[in-house]
């Protein structure tokens, strides 16, 4: 007995059993940790596979079986789930008709139906993907480096209030009072239609962010100045104070014309 207990208390014991402590714990990490991917990747595999489905029934028609591409639309093989949940989370896709531009209308699918058409593209090649909880987290941004910087790079399209503009051949920028950060992320990432691709490399995701906490900016101010006329810039201000000037003149002038007969 006392043998026994002599063994017991051995220093060599006590480091015994922290090595098999440990041994065990992380063969348990290791097996779930591997069956958690395991569920991960079956997940990536049954949502591409609905994407295929969904993609298959409303959009081969015009972008090929594999998204090719044909004479009715464009290949998407290399455009990454940024454009795709750009254009059908818009509604500019499906494409009602073929016209200059596609405009945003109603969304036709619901936002996991997207995820899974999105994830399916993006499997065809490597390309740009959906921005994340950390991209679009705005804390801290420099509101004010934002708005230097879109003026730089988005008002000559934009304007400067983001109402958007008109741009030639009937085309034109959209306004963008109404985008999400998400999309106006993607759309930067992707350059959808007549827009430049403003790349990681060209345009970092700091100055992404920037951008779009300027636009948030925007959206939530206020007029203290009266009535914004849709902050359309000087011109439409003052076009607006000219017929309204001339007309208060005419009117002035038939009352008097009316007084001295």
């Amino acid at each position: 007995m006392k043998s026994l207990a002599k063994h017991r208390r051995h220093p060599a014991a006590v480091l015994v059993v922290i090595m098999l402590g440990l041994l065990l714990t992380g063969g348990l990490y290791a097996a779930a940790n591997t069956a958690t991917e395991a569920r991960s990747v079956e997940a990536d595999a049954l949502l591409i596979e609905e994407g295929k489905r969904l993609f298959l029934e409303g959009c081969s028609s015009c972008h090929g079986l594999a998204g090719q591409g044909s004479d009715n639309g464009p290949s998407l093989i290399g455009v990454g789930a940024a454009a795709v949940d750009f254009q059908v989370g818009t509604g500019r896709m499906p494409l009602a008709n073929f016209g200059a531009q596609a405009p945003s209308k109603a969304v036709e699918y619901t936002d996991e139906q997207i995820r899974a058409i999105a994830a399916f593209v993006a499997s065809l090649a490597p390309g740009p993907s959906i921005p994340s909880a950390e991209d679009l987290d705005f804390t801290g941004v420099d509101v004010a480096r934002g708005g230097e910087l879109f003026r730089a790079n988005c008002s000559q399209c934009h304007q400067a209030a983001g109402r958007g503009g008109a741009l030639s051949n009937g085309q034109y920028a959209p306004n963008l009072m109404k985008t999400t950060p998400e999309h106006i992320w993607e759309a930067m990432l992707t350059g959808p239609q007549q827009m430049p691709v403003f790349a990681d490399t060209t345009l970092p995701p700091q100055d992404k962010k920037e951008i779009i906490s300027y636009i948030e900016s925007i959206r939530a101010s206020d007029d203290p100045g009266g009535w914004a006329l849709g902050r359309f810039g000087p011109v439409t201000e003052g076009l607006f104070v000219w017929i309204g000037g001339m007309l208060l003149a005419v009117i002035l002038a038939v009352w008097i014309g009316a007084k001295v007969r």
